[in-house]
């Protein structure tokens, strides 16, 4: 069997000696090499043709974002990001996903050397993902609020449909970027959105802030008992499940830190069977990038409860996992590519409050 070869880039020498300690554990990998910094490991990638790196946000003589700008525009590989768990290192790790860095990890705050070593069941994953994984082949140029008013769609043809209707979301690998593309498309009247993403504690909050800024629509970090209104997104915390809940005549958000579901906390499957047991036919279901089967389940629930649900395609996917996973179930009525998503999504719930009033 062909090893996955890793070439680990972190000014650390600790990180640098834990992060080889760990790939070399793994039977289908190895650590070719390590780097202090992108100059060195500019020759060691000319020399080694790596498959993945492993690169440090914030390092000397050249920082982490310059140098995947120019790795993506002129050598173009998959890329896993290490990042420090601070707000300044989660919004350039954000930078670098929408660079073309496939995913990433956070380092631990205290005691690195057992925090990584915890952690390397979760490395070894991203690194086996980040191989098999599409990523971007070019540079992308900052996204401004304003730059976004063009991708608007228009509002929302039949009021009912946005007030009653929520839009549902799941995903995992490769959906920051999914999501964004898929939010900055919302006019301000869009129904009420609930998304999963899997993400660590901490950068859930730059994430939803981030996209507040680019977005037409309001998204925050769910915070739990927030009514749901249109034109407002919510995304769960790395630290909760987020559920759809009903009171009275209104929808609400509620956390649980319950134990994993699917192995992940927030779970895809959580917030899917919440809306299956709360919203039935009044909710659509996204499900997008991602690795493995977190979403199939729930996906499925809401199906059967009368939801109408979207599977993001192959060919627009990071890592196709988890829509594949659910369109094999039998839990998705439409699979669109990316770029149409927002728009058909949209154009669904119009066309179902329409049927409503004819009713």
């Amino acid at each position: 069997m062909k090893k996955i070869r890793v070439l680990i880039i972190d000014d650390s020498a600790l990180i640098r000696k834990l992060l080889t300690e760990i790939i070399n554990s793994q039977p289908d990998m190895e650590a070719i090499g390590s780097a202090p910094d992108p100059l060195v490991a500019r020759e060691m990638i000319r020399e080694m043709d790596p498959d993945v790196l492993t690169l440090d946000v914030e390092m000397p003589k050249m920082d982490g974002i310059d140098f995947l700008e120019k790795l993506m525009r002129l050598r173009p590989m998959p890329v896993i990001m290490v990042s420090t768990l601070t707000e300044k290192g989660s919004d350039i790790t954000f930078r670098a996903l929408e660079l073309g860095a496939v995913d990433f990890v956070s380092k631990p705050k205290i005691d690195i050397a057992a925090g990584l070593k915890e952690y390397g069941t979760e490395i070894a994953s991203k690194i086996r993902i980040a191989k098999s994984a599409r990523f971007k082949r070019f540079v992308s140029l900052p996204i401004t609020k304003s730059a976004t008013a063009d991708a608007v769609l228009p509002a929302v043809s039949n009021h009912i449909a946005s007030t009653e209707k929520l839009i549902i979301v799941g995903a995992s690998t490769g959906g920051t970027e999914a999501i964004k593309e898929f939010l900055i498309c919302m006019p301000p009247d869009s129904p009420g959105i609930l998304i999963t993403q899997h993400m660590p504690e901490g950068f859930t909050k730059s994430f939803a802030n981030r996209l507040n800024s680019l977005c037409r629509i309001s998204v925050i970090e769910a915070r739990g008992g927030e009514r749901i209104l249109p034109g407002h997104a919510f995304i769960a915390p790395g630290h909760s499940h987020l559920l759809l809940k009903r009171s009275g005549a209104n929808y609400m958000t509620e956390l649980n830190q319950g134990e994993p579901v699917s192995r992940h906390r927030p779970s895809v499957d959580v917030l899917f069977r919440s809306a299956a047991n709360c919203a039935g036919k009044n909710a659509v279901g996204v499900i997008l990038t991602g690795m493995g089967r977190d979403g199939t389940a729930g996906m499925l629930e809401m199906h059967k409860a009368g939801s109408y649900n979207f599977a993001q395609d192959e060919a627009s996917c990071v890592v196709f996992g988890m829509p594949k996973e659910a369109i094999a179930a039998g839990g998705v009525d439409e699979v669109v590519s990316l770029k149409d998503m927002a728009k058909c999504v949209l154009s669904k719930i119009s066309s179902m409050g329409a049927r409503s009033n004819r009713v």
